[in-house]
């Protein structure tokens, strides 16, 4: 694959080469024989053409040489040997133009010179000594090109690389994050599920056997998914909330505001149900009586708004090190991979009484 990326960047580089400096000698010639003609003087003007746009030659055959060669000797004003590398190589390319361009002209003749040019090597001396300095600007030219396209593709490059690792480790992230709740919410609800099979609650088991079937069997297929809709988030939600409900039975009250329009909106998988989890644990789990959660979600302008609230007691510790804590400081990372800094998330207590985690993303619907 590497090889055949290699390959196909090489001949794009060759086509491009070849289109710039076919523009360029086109325009030399055309430039060179229209004025010529409008100002009245006589040559071959065809053999004149040919010549100029042909000239240009020497220079596109040692463009890959010279990118190349600014590859390999990066230009630094301590570095003696680079200098002397690309003083080399623009002689040579120079020397070669000289030649080449002093052969077409004894050929062709396009000048219409009489007696015919002077001789070969004389002309070839002349030429390039009278455009050694312009030999330089074009040099320096191409090779200050070839370290503006170099950057541009090392750039493209580490952005990619970049991705590709956010991608990575939100993968990561979000299998550590299938790991560390199935365990969990597996136990506790087998748990659960002996609990209700030792109180002679069957149907109640029942139910709570098939609701975590259906919980396990979305859980697999959302394996692999970084992004999912709101809707299909709120489905996998609601598994979880119909066995806690068979779990605490009145004790959890729920209340849902999640508008139809939004169902289409991206959302990280698996985002709201550890939220949940962390309000039934530490919220509702511990109390006698119970509490509500409220879930809702809205738009705000570009942006996306997810909320989970419950009545429970406050949120006593910001350190990372408490359960909940650690929760909020990992789901922050994997958002933060996912979106940058293009998201909130906060851990807030609410004036009255309970707490209330608000997520805010971009708002994009698939």
């Amino acid at each position: 694959m590497g090889a055949s990326a290699g390959r196909s960047r090489g001949s794009s580089r060759w086509r491009w080469i070849t289109l710039i400096w076919l523009s360029i000698g086109m325009f030399d010639a055309s430039d060179t024989v229209f004025s010529m003609r409008a100002e009245g003087h006589h040559h071959a003007w065809l053999s004149l053409f040919v010549t100029l746009l042909l000239s240009w030659l020497p220079w596109a055959l040692a463009t890959p040489l010279i990118l190349d060669m600014g590859q390999r000797h990066p230009v630094d004003l301590k570095s003696v040997s680079a200098w002397l590398c690309h003083l080399g190589g623009c002689a040579a390319t120079g020397l070669a133009f000289a030649a080449w361009t002093a052969g077409l002209e004894e050929f062709l003749n396009p000048w219409l010179q009489a007696p015919a040019p002077a001789p070969f090597l004389g002309l070839t001396l002349a030429k390039f000594l009278n455009r050694f300095v312009s030999f330089g600007v074009l040099y320096g030219s191409i090779v200050a090109i070839g370290y503006v396209l170099d950057s541009r593709h090392r750039l493209a490059l580490h952005e990619t690389e970049t991705v590709r690792l956010n991608e990575m480790l939100a993968r990561a992230q979000l299998d550590a994050l299938r790991r560390q709740i199935e365990p969990h919410f597996l136990f506790n609800t087998l748990h659960g599920i002996a609990a209700l099979v030792r109180e002679g609650r069957s149907d109640a088991a029942i139910r709570m056997i098939t609701g975590l079937s259906d919980f396990l069997r979305r859980t697999l297929e959302a394996s692999g998914r970084q992004e999912v809709a709101l809707g299909e988030e709120m489905e996998f939600l609601q598994k979880y909330l119909d066995i806690q409900k068979v779990r605490f039975a009145d004790r959890l009250r729920l209340s849902v505001d999640v508008p139809e329009e939004l169902h289409a909106a991206q959302v990280p998988s698996l985002l709201l149900q550890p939220i949940v989890e962390n309000s039934i644990k530490h919220g509702i789990a511990k109390r006698a009586h119970g509490g509500q959660i409220r879930i809702a979600a809205l738009r705000c302008d570009k942006m996306l708004v997810l909320n989970v609230y419950n009545d429970g007691p406050p949120f006593l510790s910001e350190s990372v090190s408490s359960p909940v804590g650690t929760g909020i400081s990992n789901m922050r990372t994997r958002l933060r991979s996912l979106y940058g800094d293009a998201f909130t998330l906060t851990l807030r207590n609410q004036a009255s009484s309970g707490v209330e985690v608000s997520v805010t993303l971009p708002f994009r619907e698939n």
